[in-house]
């Protein structure tokens, strides 16, 4: 081991059976297989120099180190890369610094890594942790990789512990499969976090992910990964990690979607390009949530499976761009997006406005105005005016419902009369109706002037079109004595004449405001 690292050269000590060479199987390895720990730290910390030409660096495969490894603290210059070892202790690497640090499909009881600096990579592919691993204010100078990782809790329920993680290029987490709760607050990533195809499972509290202000550059990927088999051998990166996949998978790849068991918070985050939610499924007790108060984003691509139960929180959040299903809301009770902020909406699939308006009911259970106008406002910024009088219609209907018998029935009124002034066609047409009946009752009339002298010509046309029209005189009313049933036709058409002018009004006035 002492001449491999000198010469740079990978020290093998693998038997070459696929069942022996398996770290993660639970059988003892030959003693010839062991090196111990404090060895590999004199190695790493204080190493002799390399031969003439060659280039230091610890390179293992299928070797068992014994002990804790224990580097905290310490600066390891030479590359590191553990192919397929097992550590028999956990392995401590606090406020260590790497230039690169890769285990690939290692046997980890513990990583305990706070405050660890590398320059370039960590890679922690395929390896499985059974208690836990803490990556708390770490700084990783370009990328973190940690597909197919397998990471059980540690004493607090957690399996990755990485609040305030840095990392200055993508964090790789596909495939991942995790028993505990995910913890990113406050991490930052520097271009893209994809967790395609990756289990997260929490049996054990309210969050499998809890990544409040989280910090994205680019995307965030929450959505199916394609994984070939063909590729499980590969020593070097990507090491056969699953691939994003588009609606249509590529033959011979098996896909595997999102799935999150327990709640997901990202409240707070900022993600400079998406958050991508195609075919994710949220499995949630009714007590769970998820969670995107106040994020803010581009483009939201929500299209996931409808959650079953839990809550679905886009209070206060700000998006540019909605990309939605109609089938991937859920139902009354189980959406809140008080203030929710968007300005264009991109439904894929059948998405008709009744069913828009059953999403915006679903999230207010009492009456708020201001999802209505927000839907309206972006129908409307999207030419698609008479949508936006529909929306806005609907607002005025579900207002009906929270006022006073009076104010209800004023309201009935106004909906069967012009439809709160958002179809004033409607007036035209009633004011045509009544006109049309009073001068045809009138004609059958011939009242007596109440000054015989001081009046005009009889017109029962033009009489009754002056009763039905208020303020404006057109010279008949006033100058006609009207008996018995007479009066009443005239009450009514001027009382009808007042109502339909007020509700054209009213409409106007709201057309005038939303210009």
């Amino acid at each position: 081991m002492w001449q491999a690292f000198r010469n740079g050269s990978t020290y093998d000590l693998r038997v070459h059976d696929p069942l022996a060479d398996d770290p993660m199987v639970d059988r003892p390895w030959v003693p010839e297989r062991t090196v111990r720990a404090r060895v590999v730290a004199l190695l790493l910390l204080s190493g002799p120099d390399a031969l003439p030409g060659r280039v230091a660096a610890l390179k293992m495969r299928g070797v068992q180190i014994i002990g804790a490894l224990d580097l905290s603290g310490g600066t390891v210059v030479p590359f590191v890369e553990l192919t397929g070892c097992r550590f028999g202790n956990e392995l401590l690497l606090s406020e260590c610094r790497f230039i690169t640090l890769r285990l690939i499909g290692c046997a980890i009881p513990r990583l305990e890594a706070a405050r660890l600096h590398t320059e370039g990579d960590l890679h922690l592919p395929r390896c499985r942790i059974e208690n836990g691993m803490r990556l708390t204010d770490a700084q990783i100078g370009t990328d973190l990789l940690i597909n197919q990782a397998v990471v059980h809790r540690d004493r607090r329920n957690r399996a990755i512990a990485a609040d305030g993680l840095s990392v200055g290029q993508d964090l790789q987490a596909e495939l991942i499969e995790t028993y505990g709760e995910v913890s990113l607050r406050g991490a930052k990533i520097g271009v893209s976090l994809s967790l395609r195809g990756s289990r997260l499972r929490n049996p054990y509290g309210k969050l499998a992910l809890n990544a409040p202000q989280l910090t994205v550059e680019r995307t965030l990927y929450l959505t199916p990964a394609g994984l070939s088999s063909s590729t499980y051998g590969n020593a070097t990166p990507p090491y056969g990690i699953g691939r994003g996949i588009g609606h249509t998978p590529a033959r011979g790849l098996r896909v595997q979607r999102f799935e999150c068991e327990s709640g997901l918070r990202l409240d707070d985050g900022r993600f400079g390009d998406a958050i991508d939610l195609q075919d994710a499924r949220f499995t949630l007790e009714n007590d769970q949530q998820l969670s995107l108060r106040r994020i803010q984003t581009p483009e939201l691509r929500f299209l996931c499976e409808r959650p079953e139960r839990g809550k679905v929180v886009l209070s206060g959040a700000r998006i540019v761009t909605l990309v939605d299903k109609s089938t991937s809301w859920p139902g009354p009770g189980g959406l809140s997006m008080g203030g929710f902020v968007y300005e264009n909406l991109v439904p894929l699939g059948h998405f008709p406005l009744a069913r828009r308006l059953e999403w915006v009911t679903a999230a207010t259970p009492e009456y708020a105005p201001e999802p209505y106008e927000r839907l309206a406002a972006v129908k409307r910024a999207g030419g698609e005016d008479s949508e936006a009088r529909e929306v806005l219609l609907a607002k005025q209907r579900r207002r009906r419902e929270t006022l006073p018998l009076a104010g209800k029935a004023w309201g009935i009124i106004q909906d069967w009369v012009v439809a709160y002034g958002y179809r004033p066609g409607r007036a035209a047409l009633w004011m045509a109706v009544l006109w049309a009946a009073g001068a045809l009752a009138f004609s059958r009339y011939d009242p007596d002037p109440i000054k015989a002298e001081e009046h005009p010509q009889w017109s029962a046309p033009l009489y009754a079109l002056d009763l039905l029209v208020p303020v404006i005189n057109l010279g008949q009313d006033g100058y006609w004595r009207l008996e018995g049933g007479w009066q009443w036709a005239a009450a009514c058409l001027i009382l009808l004449g007042w109502i339909l002018a007020t509700t054209v009004a009213a409409g106007a006035s709201r057309l005038l405001r939303r210009g």
